[in-house]
């Protein structure tokens, strides 16, 4: 594919300067790209590297400082280059019908223009929306909804009377529906409480490799519309996750988490069961939150608080062993003082 920088700049709603005729053949990061490549800078502490740059255009921000590059300028670099990515490397679907060797429950009904690989495994009453494409090993237990567009990559697992949205995404070896983690103590054994509840994924949603979504107790366990949610994060039963939120590797939520909408939760992240995090909240990475948080909030800490009150303890710590050799100095100051006084008496 060809496009020139005009057409660009069309396609990612920025605007050109330099040569609007320039032809680019494709898009690369800025240490990767070649003659006829355009590339992005977003953060400037990358400006350092485009001398270099063997790209023919770059993407910029719209007060970035002059470059002899030509270049688009936007109001977001990385949403357009993202943009481009998808201009130049996606492949349209086609698709490759349902393998002679999967096995599909003569109940399940299988919208058009789906792809089931071998070895697909499809249960009772399932229903499979049109241009869907499941990876070989995938296991959709009884009662399913699959929704347009969906991809499930291989080896997922989908337990019985869950329900996936349209153009949802799941990669390799998640498992969504399994029993969340609810045991009574009756004294001697922990008695295991029946989860009869529902995991549902909401349109738009991309779910990464072994991730585990438990289902609900008794009310389901809800992903909204939007939500991106990394590889290794475990949701745990009854959890609300609200819009467009972001769950980053490692992160854990337990049972009964409600969440906002467009709440980010930093790699290994904790939550504990029954708090409600509010909507645009920001939780650091290894954090652990042990109580409500309200709309709004950055929050930081192995027991989470507001993410500046955290800075500064972590300064303090940092500066231990020189306060240690400070307060050392004076006690031996102070002491040789007191021995003077002592003296003159």
């Amino acid at each position: 594919m060809e496009k020139t920088l005009q057409e660009l700049a069309k396609v990612v709603g920025g605007t050109v300067v330099g040569n609007p005729q320039l032809v680019i053949k494709g898009v690369a990061g800025i240490k990767e790209a070649k003659l006829g490549e355009i590339t992005f800078i977003a953060n400037p502490k990358y400006f350092s590297l485009l001398p270099h740059s063997k790209a023919s255009a770059v993407i910029l921000p719209d007060r970035a400082k002059e470059t002899t590059l030509s270049s688009i300028r936007s109001a977001n670099p990385y949403l357009a280059f993202a943009k481009l990515l998808h201009l130049f490397y996606d492949k349209p679907y086609i698709s490759t019908g349902i393998h002679p060797q999967t096995c599909i429950d003569p109940s399940a009904n299988i919208g058009e223009h789906v792809s089931i690989q071998a070895f697909a495994v499809v249960g009772k009453n399932v229903q499979i929306g049109k241009n869907v494409q499941i990876y070989s090993g995938v296991f959709i237990g009884d009662f399913c909804q699959i929704g347009n567009g969906a991809i499930i990559y291989p080896n997922v697992t989908i337990y019985h009377h869950c329900r996936v949205g349209s153009n949802v995404i799941i990669h390799a070896g998640s498992v969504v529906g399994s029993d969340g983690f609810g045991y009574a103590w009756d004294g001697k054994n922990h008695y295991k409480i029946p989860q009869i509840g529902q995991v549902i994924i909401e349109d738009d949603v991309e779910i990464g490799a072994e991730t585990s979504i438990d289902r609900g107790t008794i009310k389901n366990t809800v992903i909204k519309r939007g939500t991106k949610i990394d590889n290794l994060v475990q949701v745990a039963h009854n959890v609300e996750i609200g819009e467009s939120s972001i769950l980053v590797s490692q992160s854990g939520l337990a049972g009964s988490v409600t969440m906002g909408k467009e709440v980010i939760i930093g790699g290994q992240a904790a939550i504990v069961g029954h708090v409600t995090i509010g909507d645009h909240t920001k939780i650091a990475g290894k954090s652990g939150v042990t109580k409500d948080v309200p709309p709004n909030s950055v929050m930081g800490g192995t027991m989470a608080r507001p993410i500046q009150e955290w800075k500064k303890s972590v300064a303090c710590i940092r500066r231990l062993p020189t306060l240690y050799k400070k307060i050392s100095d004076l006690k031996k100051k102070v002491q040789d003082l007191e021995n003077k006084l002592r003296d003159k008496d």
